[in-house]
């Protein structure tokens, strides 16, 4: 496996099969996000920070006009998937456009976990357009530091 999947990981349907969702949204018609994207088959790509603290491994990206109920993330073994959709409001006939930058429409990133981490304790809030995610590390991805002890007479 390179280094890349390893921290970036990749898309894996195999591994969503076992996946205990954290949060789902789903619109009037009782599709979920994922359900939604999956039939235009086109979805752009979430930049992600992923960092740890002492108890937690932490996921943020940035969202800016994606509400909470468009979003669903799931954890799958060592995987967390995000996806979403960026709505736009008003159509905007292409001849008018004078720059056209902004992604609209489904978008999507998965995340291989590099350690351990409690699921059932996981946490997503969205604060100012930043999505974060908060995954407690489970007891055994713990690191202890172990003093060596002198056995000099």
């Amino acid at each position: 496996m390179s280094l890349f999947k390893k921290f970036f990981g990749e898309y894996d349907e195999a591994a969503e099969a076992g996946a205990q969702e954290v949060v789902i949204n789903e619109d009037d018609s009782g599709e979920t996000p994922v359900e939604q994207y999956e039939e235009t088959g086109e979805e752009g790509q979430l930049a992600l920070d992923v960092y740890q603290n002492k108890d937690n491994v932490v996921i943020q990206s940035t969202i800016a006009g994606v509400k909470p109920e468009d979003l669903d993330i799931t954890i799958a073994n060592d995987m967390v998937t995000i996806r979403g959709e960026r709505k736009r409001e008003e159509v905007v006939s292409a001849e008018n456009y004078f720059s056209q930058e902004c992604y609209w429409g489904g978008f999507y990133r998965s995340f291989t976990l590099p350690v351990e981490v409690d699921v059932d304790k996981a946490q997503a809030d969205m604060k100012d357009g930043v999505l974060t995610i908060t995954l407690p590390k489970a007891a055994r991805a713990k690191a202890k530091k172990v003093k060596v002890k002198s056995s000099i007479d």
